[in-house]
């Protein structure tokens, strides 16, 4: 059976992350946080303060930069440079630098090739918010999952408390607002549903539900 290629898009707390690592696991694909490699130029970014301001410093910042997914006891775990960088990646902070820089063009230049050839192959499940639209617009399946902001909001919150981090629920309802407005309306790759993505609302689906959802539609496809 030929190795599709999946792309899910869709704004923060959806539950991309979530099922599009289950799908990846129950089809036997490869699963690929593109979210992470945006953070990821955040974090070299605040590293290093000049290249926010300079986008010449930028490119060349975003072309020193060897990023790779590795697959650990522990799960898929970012590398940059050699370095795990992956616990480093979900601070409010890197989350808004993260959907800044991506209107950015040396950034999208620079990422792009790497998300392509990662994909080349098939076999995989892309998780992102343009994956459908431009980085893969030829993909086999396109999916859009989306949910109400009250509802994700309440999901980013219980997810980060768990993880000990102190944040109100206003803050992190407060930020997403912000982050789908900058996504949906930036010029450079919006954050919008493919024009032949199937769309899923989660709101009130449980994670196996919406996998189920999206097999039922590969397995249509796959026929």
């Amino acid at each position: 059976m030929k190795r599709l290629l999946i792309t899910i898009d869709g704004p923060a707390g959806a539950g991309k992350t979530t099922v599009s690592r289950e799908l990846a696991r129950r089809l036997g694909y490869t699963y690929v946080d593109t979210g992470a490699l945006y953070r990821a130029v955040a974090l070299a970014a605040i590293r290093d303060t000049r290249a926010l301001e300079d986008e010449k410093r930028l490119a060349e910042l975003c072309d020193s930069l060897a990023l790779q997914f590795t697959e650990t006891e522990t799960g898929l775990r970012l590398f940059m440079d050699g370095e795990d960088i992956s616990d480093h990646l979900r601070t409010q902070q890197i989350t808004m630098l993260a959907s800044a820089l991506s209107a950015r063009p040396a950034v999208r230049r620079f990422l792009l090739d790497i998300q392509r050839d990662l994909g080349r192959n098939g076999g995989a499940v892309f998780e992102g918010r343009d994956m459908g639209t431009v980085v893969f617009p030829n993909a086999d399946i396109k999916f859009f999952l989306y949910a109400d902001p009250g509802v994700r909001a309440m999901r980013r919150y219980q997810e980060v408390s768990a993880k000990g981090i102190k944040i109100s629920l206003s803050e992190i309802s407060e930020t997403m607002k912000r982050r789908d407005e900058e996504d949906s309306t930036r010029d450079l790759a919006p954050l919008r549903p493919a024009e032949d993505a199937v769309q899923v609302d989660s709101t009130s689906l449980g994670i196996d539900e919406v996998v189920e959802t999206m097999l039922r539609r590969i397995a249509e496809v796959s026929r």
